[in-house]
């Protein structure tokens, strides 16, 4: 086969600049990158939703769609859940679905920001009824992880502001601090709670966690079932995100990662449709830590929690998803592909042009024969786009018709 000619080759390449290729091989097949419930139903922008024809229509659905992305990709064999957008009567019986799909549900994520009440806030709010609402809510998302045995619940508040004046920054902050605490005083010890932030959006002025800071504060205080979750859609312009994924990797606090894109902010497209380079930066800074002497360090980068965080408007939902993970696979072969040792010889001898070719160089790689090759021996798809396509799972579920679920 032609592959195999062009991967001989690339091993030769690879093996004359210093990389263990079968290392690299085996790092790739352990990458796994959770797909969202709420991604492959209908949703939109500000202005209005756009309906899509065969959009799963319950989150038995929602599963049988993922379940055809890790069927071609081989890389996403669990599912994030959003409550109570995925709320079912039997949470037995939506895991063993999703076991019959060769999937496992994810991270639970509570939804603070659609009910009326959470229009001035929910952990945060002052009125303290509501503040109980939502911690009572964050409890139930608990007991639903520890029912479909997942480990993880990942948070995200719209809790903000839009005035000065409008509200007490440091009262919300306490208050804030209080429903955690609840909450993860109830989680088992084996479970993680990801605290997620984000700048600015639905409020404008100010944002309870509004940085990587806060939620590392936040984290810090409530104890080591707590880490941060880093988003690449939730920063300024600009932010030098492998640098606080660097950071919190060596603070060991770096428990999760959403992939997004981000063109302005929160854009919800493509991986890497704008900015391929940065996440290939970012992804270079958790390789590198996965080989640090620090076990600590390599436990945390080991351990991260990998999820696709998109809604995608326009595309069709499925095919969206599978690009995202191969766009992921690629950057992160990159990344492996960086000669680790010429990389640090440079730093020391403070050689700024060579360390930056180090970097550069496995960037510019085309890794699109390792790739081949490692999906063939995951017994995946070689090229996972085009057997979907050619598949006819597109064309059976448009008897769904539109009208499905939505977030």
């Amino acid at each position: 086969m032609m592959t195999d000619k062009y991967y001989a080759l690339f091993e030769e390449q690879q093996k004359d600049r210093g990389i263990n290729i079968e290392k690299v091989k085996s790092k790739i097949k352990q990458l796994k990158v959770e797909t969202p419930s709420w991604g492959f139903g209908d949703s939109g922008t500000r202005f209005k939703v756009f309906e899509q024809e065969g959009v799963p229509r319950d989150p038995f659905e929602k599963f049988e769609d993922a379940a055809q992305v890790h069927k071609f990709t081989g890389t996403s064999p669990s599912v994030a859940i959003h409550i109570p957008w995925d709320k079912v009567d039997d949470y037995k019986a939506l895991k063993s679905h999703a076991e019959s799909l060769d999937l496992s549900i994810g991270a639970v994520n509570p939804n603070l920001f659609q009910d009326n009440d959470y229009k001035f806030g929910s952990v945060t709010n002052v009125d303290k009824s509501i503040r109980q609402k939502a911690t009572d809510h964050l409890l139930e998302c608990v007991d639903i992880a520890k029912e479909v045995d997942s480990k993880i619940v990942s948070l995200w508040f719209a809790d903000g502001t839009n005035y000065p004046g409008q509200a007490d920054f440091r009262q919300r902050k306490k208050w804030m601090q209080e429903c955690l605490q609840t909450m993860y005083d109830k989680m088992d010890s084996d479970m993680r709670m990801l605290i997620e932030y984000k700048f600015f959006e639905p409020a404008f002025y100010h944002t309870d966690l509004a940085d990587w800071g806060m939620a590392f504060n936040m984290a810090n205080k409530l104890g080591p079932k707590a880490e941060v979750l880093v988003d690449t859609g939730h920063h300024p312009q600009a932010t030098n995100i492998e640098h606080i994924v660097a950071y919190l990797l060596d603070e060991k606090r770096l428990g999760g990662f959403h992939f997004n894109s981000r063109k302005y902010a929160d854009d919800d497209l493509i991986v890497a449709a704008h900015n391929p380079h940065e996440i290939y930066l970012i992804l270079q800074q958790i390789v590198a830590a996965e080989e640090d002497s620090d076990q600590g360090v390599v436990s945390t980068a080991g351990n991260i929690a990998y999820m696709l965080d998109q809604c995608h408007n326009v595309e069709p939902k499925i095919p969206a998803m599978i690009r995202s993970i191969l766009n992921v696979q690629n950057l992160y072969a990159k990344a492996c592909l960086v000669n680790l040792e010429e990389l640090k010889e440079a730093q020391e001898k403070q050689d700024v042009l060579r360390a930056e070719q180090a970097v550069r160089e496995a960037y510019e790689c085309d890794v699109t024969p390792l790739l081949q090759a490692v999906r063939e021996e995951m017994g995946a798809a070689v090229d996972p786009m085009k057997a979907y396509q050619e598949s006819g799972y597109a064309e059976k579920i448009l008897t769904r018709g539109k009208g499905g679920a939505s977030w």
